[in-house]
């Protein structure tokens, strides 16, 4: 593994600019504004340590003042034309497309992750709107003669009203995306607020929906370092009426108790601890490839990210050394760099935790294969590490890793491997390779998870419902009951007939 900490010749006053382009303030009912008392708080380069900028630190007050906005306009917005709704996402969608270089730099910047990467986030972040935007004339209902023959069931979909979006930090713009877009198509207005690490990629894509011509209040954006305090007084005023959160299972557990008191409709996307099965039939190519993807995926900082490598003991050794050679020869370094492959993790504490994990891991009997120590020098950076047999005792087989970690264990038998990927309070996604269409089926059926990938490392697309079961969450994102989180359905009884 090698390394690369420089940017390339000439960049640093292009990555300047796109910072200094970005909007730094708060958006309220179509105004950018300062944060209550003016306060701030700076968003930091993870590749170095450093502050990139400041931006508005959001009060509680300017938290309902966002809410008491969204409130505002959700009548007027309820009634524009659903097609004007998806004009306005499909507008949007074009702007991202003719600024996609500067927003995956910004990204790159506030995160971390390398330019390829963030290249594709904000492809895939503007599928979203795009896919919604043709989904915001699809809004349907149904008419139906009661069983009796004397009455008519008229039924119809209506906005569920002000939203509340909360976003993590590891796919600032997509998970945006994800919710902003089915709430506008659907007719809702929303306030949102980005994880505090990543502000500007969501401050910049509210200048692009205004731009692309979203009335004032329609969505406004609260930055802050204390989500709770400004989040909490939103969810218990009694205008919001929808909850949508991405992160960690601890905060939605907490997110919910708080939403019951005024019986809000929620989703919840929360974590993951994602099996990935390779069987002695599979095509160990294609399941390095897979393995590759699944775990390496933006840093392996993903609720999605394969988080625990079960494979079986007749492949296991060969499954191990090319998996270790793929991941030993990533480049690791600062993202915008054209040769990096590998980004630093998104703060020290991050960090901290994959460290921890791992020690604990090789405590507790687990062989390193290649890596397995932190990385020297300034910026949070871990390097791809494989860890073999791997006991059931390690914390990292019940804790989601979010980092460059691959722990493998073994089994001998399928229903062994099913028992092992079921083992956990966690079911978001699942990875089975093998080459057999019975087992597959067979496999895929019994895994206690919200999604799988058969033979494939990267199941997210906009067009396919993404969302998990059991402790991983409710309700679903995209596809098309993407649409349906936003929705109300509301039933209208006809007599006299």
């Amino acid at each position: 593994m090698s390394t690369s900490s420089s940017s390339p010749a000439g960049t640093e006053s292009r990555e300047a600019a796109v910072v200094d382009a970005a909007p730094k303030q708060l958006l309220i009912g179509g105004k950018w504004r300062a944060a209550t008392g003016d306060r701030t708080y700076q968003v930091e380069d993870p590749s170095t340590g450093r502050a990139l900028c400041s931006v508005a630190d959001a009060s509680p007050e300017d938290g309902i003042a966002a809410l008491a906005a969204a409130h505002e306009a959700q009548a007027t917005w309820a009634k524009h034309p659903p097609r004007e709704r998806g004009e306005i996402l499909r507008r949007a969608y074009e702007l991202i497309q003719q600024r996609h270089e500067d927003l995956a730099l910004l990204m790159t910047l506030e995160m971390g992750k390398p330019l390829p990467e963030a290249r594709g986030e904000i492809t895939y972040a503007s599928e979203f709107f795009r896919w919604f935007a043709e989904e915001a004339v699809r809004i349907g209902g149904d008419y139906a003669v009661a069983p009796s023959g004397t009455g008519r069931f008229l039924v119809t979909q209506q906005p569920v009203g002000p939203t509340l979006l909360i976003t993590p930090w590891n796919f600032p713009m997509a998970m945006g995306t994800r919710k902003i877009g089915p709430a506008i198509a659907a007719g809702c207005t929303s306030v949102i607020k980005p994880a505090h690490q990543t502000p500007l990629s969501m401050l910049a894509l509210a200048e692009i929906l205004q731009e692309a011509g979203l009335p004032d209040g329609v969505l406004n954006v609260v930055t802050a370092v204390g989500a709770g305090a400004v989040m909490e007084p939103m969810i218990r005023d009694g205008r919001a009426r929808k909850l949508s959160f991405t992160g960690s299972t601890s905060v939605g557990r907490k997110l919910i108790e708080q939403s019951a008191e005024q019986v809000l409709n929620v989703s919840m996307e929360l974590g993951g601890n994602a099996p990935f099965l390779v069987f002695a039939d599979a095509d160990l190519d294609t399941a390095v490839e897979g393995a590759m993807q699944a775990k390496m995926r933006n840093i392996g900082e993903a609720c999605t990210a394969a988080n625990r490598f079960y494979v079986h003991a007749d492949v296991a050794d060969e499954f191990s050394r090319r998996l270790a050679e793929r991941m030993g020869s990533l480049r690791l370094g600062r993202g915008v760099a054209d040769d990096v492959q590998v980004g630093p993790l998104i703060d020290a504490t991050q960090l901290g935790k994959v460290d921890e994990l791992v020690n604990d891991a090789v405590g507790h009997g687990a062989e390193v294969v290649v890596g397995g120590s932190r990385h020297d020098g300034e910026g949070y950076f871990y390097p791809p590490t494989v860890l073999k047999n791997v006991p059931a005792q390690a914390r990292m087989t019940r804790e989601e890793i979010f980092g460059p970690v691959a722990p493998i264990s073994t089994f001998t038998d399928e229903q062994s491997a099913i028992d092992q990927a079921n083992d956990t309070e966690y079911g978001l996604v699942a990875y089975v390779y093998t080459r057999d269409l019975n087992r597959a089926l067979r496999v895929s059926e019994a895994l206690e998870s919200g999604m799988i990938g058969l033979n494939q490392g990267v199941v997210s697309n906009p067009a396919a419902p993404f969302g998990g079961v059991k402790a991983s969450g409710l309700g679903r994102e995209g596809g098309k009951v993407g649409i349906d989180e936003f929705l109300e359905t509301k039933y209208i009884a006809i007599g006299g007939l």
